[in-house]
């Protein structure tokens, strides 16, 4: 799939880190470092605007390293880039660790699945079909 992509940032574009991978590196496109304390949250650029195929999505997601090693997140994970968007994408990253984090130019902050959706129809009706499950949820089979 061919997607177009400007950069305004002077690093690389997004990439595949393996032959399998599902997400793409995002970067911080930064002039100088940014500061993240303790349960602070800031909205970080990336210098990527793209134009995205009607009936993709772009997500944006936490890259499991930063969360597990520095405990910094996505907070609005996975947040959606629609089709029709064509300003810059932004991660909004949160610090849910007891140590400020430094956010360099260049880092890796984020990663970005695209992936295909469907457009729904709602068609409106009196009932809904009943299923063995039917409105258990939330932890309802006590399976662990």
């Amino acid at each position: 799939m061919r997607v177009k992509i400007v950069n305004k940032s002077s690093n690389e574009l997004p990439q595949y880190s393996t032959q399998h991978a599902a997400g793409m590196d995002l970067r911080a496109n930064l002039a100088e470092e940014v500061i993240l304390e303790p349960l602070e949250r800031k909205l970080i650029p990336t210098g990527l605007f793209i134009e995205l195929p009607i009936g993709y999505e772009a997500q944006v997601r936490p890259r499991s390293g930063l969360a597990i090693k520095k405990g910094v997140t996505v907070l609005n994970s996975p947040g959606t880039i629609d089709a029709d968007y064509r300003g810059e994408i932004m991660v909004i990253l949160i610090n849910l660790s007891a140590e400020r984090f430094v956010i360099q130019h260049g880092e890796r902050i984020a990663q970005m699945v695209v992936a295909a959706h469907n457009i729904v129809n709602w068609e409106k009706v009196e009932f809904l079909e009943d299923t063995i499950r039917g409105e258990g949820g939330f932890g309802h089979t006590g399976k662990h």
